[in-house]
């Protein structure tokens, strides 16, 4: 490893110069860069020096240069990094500052729970049933007979009896009043 000279100017203000002094001439006769290779050149001359100098040199520029490429790797994967995660912070940021809730908001009442109509129907807006003046309860989404889950027997080839209106719906659709036994055409 080679040092560079040290100046006069530092040697003189600094408390060890004896030690400078020694090392300034140990690197003058042991130069680096072109003038170490000039008086590397003088050697025995034989093609053997020649090539292992050279390799040494080639192995110096090789180390020097994957050193080099490795470190701008590194700068560029950490840059990429940084980026990549300020622009998800930005894209962050744009979606909370377009969501914000407004302070002064009051939401609205919405439907009541039951709707009384004129003609003593009403409906039932939680639970989506109509019921008629006469009794009769229709489902509003699907407009059928409104019939309670809670009074359902499903069978398994896909019947289910009503229990409170005692009918007895088959898979084919045919009701059956199970009182009677009859079959129920309206």
């Amino acid at each position: 490893m080679t040092t560079a000279a040290v100046s006069p100017i530092a040697s003189s203000t600094a408390q060890n110069w004896l030690k400078e002094a020694q090392e300034s001439l140990a690197a003058s006769e042991n130069p680096g860069g072109m003038m170490g290779a000039l008086q590397n050149a003088r050697g025995n001359g034989s093609v053997k020096s020649f090539l292992a100098t050279s390799q040494t040199i080639s192995n110096a520029f090789s180390l020097i240069s994957s050193s080099t490429a490795e470190a701008a790797f590194n700068l560029a994967a950490q840059m990429g990094s940084q980026a990549a995660h300020q622009r998800a912070s930005d894209r962050l940021a744009a979606v909370l500052a377009q969501n914000r809730q407004q302070t002064n908001y009051t939401p609205s009442e919405g439907l009541a729970p039951v709707i009384y109509f004129e003609d003593g129907s009403s409906l039932d807006t939680v639970g989506n049933i109509f019921t008629m003046a006469d009794g009769k309860k229709i489902d509003s989404t699907t407009g059928q007979k409104y019939i309670a889950p809670g009074s359902l027997i499903q069978m398994a080839n896909g019947s289910y009896l009503d229990t409170v209106n005692n009918i007895l719906t088959m898979s084919d659709g045919t009701k059956i009043d199970t009182v009677t036994g009859l079959t129920v055409t309206a």
